[in-house]
């Protein structure tokens, strides 16, 4: 986003002549391929109500610079949190030692772009503090309100908003502000001294206004009171191979964690990631196409430039089975003679950014849900995933299912706890053998780690049959 600045620069406000800036950067990069100095100011608060009080309420305010030099292979990065001359000149020396003798040839920079993905809202401006606390007693009250089974209710919002300035080895200075609001709600049900939980949430890139009037909170509630009674009375899941169909829109994010970091640029290059060398190839079933998008609208994951300047846009990683694509940042896309895709991130100023996914799913198909049920004899629906792990080499994952139904003769039965799904990315892909109509993203409330950083994401998926999965369980 390279339109004029109006409000004053970080550099600026910081008593930092643009220009003294620029030529502070241009020493430090003499001989790089690549660098730029990324500042960063950036205001957040978050409150949680748990248990009928306010259990905490915190505010955080940072700022600060980190200053890359890219020689090759190797990249220099120092940061500080004091924004001065003669910090970046200090951080352009100590980055610099990154060429040690080595001679490249500036990268041409990033596109320019007039695109805004979202306001300049500020979501800490808007409710007072006053009322989002009243908010979330208000969410508490009408939740316990529901039900008698409900025997304990946590509330919690949370707000950014981040103003991020890349200045480029060109001079140019390149903007962008950054709001983030979320809502999440858990309820807690209890029946014969037996507890479970059921949560739900919702958020992106605006202010929170969009997410707490009274029927969006109260959708919120509704569905985590009414995961948290079916829990209630849910059974041991048995173990075994299985047929598995899983919902729309947050289920997305086992593609996301099994195949999304295996198709992200610097595995590749390196030759760690399952899907390294492959492009061309058929990695998946036909009709599966997989999609980085950090380019829509509002969405959780979406940055109108991403953290070196570059432009975001709709990537295709995987089109009808075949593997067309990884997804780069501006290093991984020159060492392997490709183009930046804009999906250059940083968990702040003081970390050097990495390829990383941004809204990542996979397109609809033409069956629906009911007939991926009715065509299953023995199997799982998995309605909503919690938490879980993979191997990002051979892409081995296992995934725990926070609501999941026996599937018996195409009918779905009874709801059961404790449910797994264990196999790997790539083979998965290829059992796919039924795509829904019902593409959906989540509600708002992906975070994604990788080499210690994190980052908001979005994921997103239709209903899907995957033969031959398998299930662990706590029955038989």
């Amino acid at each position: 986003m390279n339109a004029p600045v109006l409000a004053p620069s970080i550099l600026e406000a910081s008593g930092v002549d643009v220009r003294e800036a620029g030529r502070l950067l241009g020493q430090a990069l003499a001989g790089a391929d690549d660098g730029e100095i990324f500042l960063e100011r950036s205001e957040s608060e978050a409150f949680v109500f748990d248990d009928g009080r306010l259990k905490s309420a915190s505010y955080d305010s940072t700022e600060g610079f980190g200053l890359r030099v890219v020689a090759g292979e190797t990249a220099g990065y120092a940061h500080a949190s004091e924004i001065s001359a003669a910090a970046i000149g200090r951080a352009g020396a100590s980055a610099a030692l990154a060429k040690r003798g080595y001679s490249g040839v500036a990268a041409e920079g990033p596109r320019d772009t007039n695109t805004h993905l979202y306001g300049d809202e500020d979501p800490l401006a808007s409710p007072g503090f006053a009322d989002k606390v009243a908010l979330l007693q208000e969410i508490d009250a009408f939740a316990r309100a529901r039900d008698p089974r409900v025997a304990q209710v946590m509330a919690s919002l949370a707000g950014e908003r981040r103003v991020v300035e890349i200045l480029r080895g060109d001079g140019r200075l390149i903007r962008d502000v950054r709001p983030l609001a979320r809502l999440n709600v858990q309820v807690t049900v209890e029946k014969d001294g037996r507890r479970e939980n059921g949560s739900s949430g919702a958020g992106g890139r605006a202010g929170f206004e969009a997410w707490i009037t009274p029927e969006r909170w109260r959708e919120q509630v509704e569905e985590a009171l009414r995961q948290a009674l079916v829990n209630l009375d849910a059974i041991d899941c048995p173990a075994g191979e299985m047929d598995v169909v899983l919902g729309a829109g947050w289920n997305g994010i086992l593609l996301h964690e099994a195949v999304g970091h295996g198709l992200e640029g610097d595995f590749n290059r390196k030759g760690t990631s399952a899907f390294s060398g492959r492009i061309g190839e058929q990695v998946a079933a036909r009709g599966v196409t997989v999609f980085d998008d950090g380019s829509i609208e509002g969405r959780r994951g979406s940055l109108t430039v991403d953290d070196e300047g570059t432009p975001t846009s709709r990537t295709i990683l995987i089109e009808d089975g075949i593997l067309v694509g990884y997804m780069h940042d501006r290093q991984s896309a020159r060492l392997m003679g490709l183009t930046a895709t804009g999906n250059g991130r940083r968990q702040s100023y003081a970390h050097v950014p990495m390829p990383r996914m941004t809204n990542t799913g996979m397109l609809a198909g033409t069956s629906n849900r009911d007939e991926m049920i009715v065509s299953t004899k023995r199997g799982l629906y998995c309605a909503n995933f919690g938490g879980g792990q993979v191997d990002i080499t051979n892409g081995k994952f296992v995934f725990q299912c926070t609501e999941a139904y026996l599937i018996e003769d195409g009918k779905i039965t009874a709801p059961v706890k404790g449910a797994t799904l264990i196999g790997d990315g790539p083979s998965a892909l290829t059992r796919v053998t039924m795509i829904g109509d019902d593409f959906a993203f989540d509600p708002g409330i992906g975070m994604c780690g990788k080499g210690g950083q994190g980052v908001p994401v979005g994921v997103g998926q239709p209903s899907l049959k995957i033969t031959g999965l398998t299930v662990g369980g706590t029955g038989v």
